[in-house]
């Protein structure tokens, strides 16, 4: 994505550990972080969706790699639709407190399901009378358990092998608004196994597709697609207690919508057992490697808010987008176009509370919270995965891939955006994600650039 702007300064936080054994050293664990009792299951407006049961228990995955010059990263996967910057810095804070693991190696994701609990008050739903606050002592839980995975993963680190990977996703989803449109089905998928037994500790992949495939009629708890892509594996090529890392990659355009066939758990299962199939044929014939280095640098960015709409603006695009989506349901258009259109009504109604919030002095306590915005590499061998805070059009990452091929991006990592990263064509069309977007779609190109040239700082 061409941009005019300079190549930015980059100030660098190098990371050094304690010197390992020869060779790598991994860790894997897995621990359910599914809340207690009946919740409030948060991705869709205006419905009063607590859950009436447990579908597949929501996980936290974490996988620890330690190469011989001390290098160190810690991912952790968790089934949740964010994490917040504050939230990830604290949890961050007790692995290094338990561990020794420097903060700044540890990426804190989320799966992105749309069917897990509340994590942070969002404040473009702050005027919807059905979405609660956010339960504290959920939070306490899901922290408690995300470092006690962390923990697990470091204290059982042993002699292992890297293995590298291109998977596809063919089948799992499109551009959710034109299915020729930009996508990136390409997933990068990382398998590690104990040197001595070649048994699989863990595979990570990234995959840039919501999983949506549940709407607000599923009212049980569930990592949506991503679980049957993990059962599947699970299966077939790894130990029942191997680790399965989910990294949502820059989905923000991205949904299974198109592919679908209808909104169960049948489909579901259907577009997860594409991608486990996928991923689980290429284990075997993956790029091993024993003497693969890793190492993270980070860096920060501080977003620039998009211009809001006076009131009576934002209430007139409402009342245009609610007339579109009913004249579309009378006209019996397809289901796709439908849901679209219903999703702009969601987008208009979010612009006008973001308006109102920029009034009174919402939105900037808002933007501070997320601010400033983290960027981090985390190099594995030859490869290199770039965090991103919150959901970005997949253009962005792209772009990124285009000029540095074996970087791939990681969205909703060590924070959210209170909404979407869009492109400039996107805004121009006033589509849902540019309607609920806190920060303006110049951003995006400040992102990549940030991090090209964080990509060639050496750790």
């Amino acid at each position: 994505m061409p941009t005019n702007q300079p190549a930015p300064e980059i100030p660098v936080h190098p990371i050094t550990d304690a010197p390992a054994a020869a060779g790598l050293m991994a860790g894997a664990a897995t621990v359910d972080v599914t809340p207690p009792g009946s919740v409030f299951l948060f991705g869709y407006p205006h419905v009063p969706r607590m859950s009436t049961g447990i579908h597949d228990p929501l996980e936290c995955a974490a996988l620890y790699l330690r190469s011989q010059d001390g290098g160190s990263v810690l991912f952790l996967a968790n089934d949740v639709i964010f994490v917040s910057k504050t939230h990830a810095a604290e949890i961050r804070r007790r692995i290094h407190e338990r561990t020794g693991v420097p903060e700044e190696v540890i990426m804190v994701t989320a799966t992105h399901t749309h069917s897990g609990p509340l994590m942070l008050d969002y404040l473009s739903n702050a005027a919807d009378p059905v979405v609660p606050k956010t339960d504290p002592q959920y939070l306490a839980l899901f922290t408690e358990r995300v470092v006690a995975a962390a923990e697990q993963a470091v204290r059982g680190a042993e002699p292992a092998e890297v293995g590298f990977a291109l998977a596809r996703a063919d089948g799992v989803g499109t551009n959710r608004h034109d299915p020729s449109g930009p996508a990136d089905l390409d997933v990068p998928v990382l398998v590690v196994r104990a040197f001595a037994s070649s048994r699989t500790l863990a595979c990570m992949l990234v995959c840039a597709m919501h999983p949506t495939v549940l709407h607000e009629d599923s009212t049980l708890m569930s990592a949506d697609f991503p679980f049957f892509a993990r059962r599947h594996l699970r299966r077939v090529a790894l130990p029942s207690t191997g680790s399965v890392l989910f990294l949502q990659g820059a989905s923000g355009n991205q949904s299974p919508r198109h592919v679908t066939r209808a909104n169960t758990f049948a489909e579901a299962e259907r577009l997860g057992e594409i991608l486990g199939r996928n991923v689980a044929a290429l284990l075997a014939s993956a790029d091993y490697r024993r003497d693969a280095v890793v190492g993270s640098v980070r860096t920060f960015l501080h977003a620039t808010p998009r211009e809001f709409p006076a009131a009576e603006e934002a209430a007139g695009n409402v009342a245009a987008a609610r007339a579109r989506f009913a004249r579309l349901k009378a006209e019996n258009a397809s289901r796709q176009i439908v849901r679209t259109a219903e999703c702009d009504v969601f987008g208009a109604e979010e612009t006008a509370e973001l308006a109102r919030a920029a009034a009174d002095g919402r939105l900037a306590k808002a933007i501070a919270a997320c601010m400033p915005a983290e960027i981090q590499v985390m190099r594995i061998g030859p490869w290199s995965f770039v965090g991103w805070p919150g959901e970005f059009f997949v253009e962005f990452g792209l772009e990124l891939r285009r000029r540095v091929p074996r970087a791939f991006v990681v969205t909703m990592a060590n924070g959210e955006l209170q909404g979407y990263v869009v492109t400039e064509e996107a805004a121009a069309r006033g589509v849902y994600e540019a309607t609920n977007a806190v920060f303006a779609p110049a951003n995006g190109a400040r992102f990549v650039e940030m991090s090209v040239a964080l990509l060639a700082v050496k750790t």
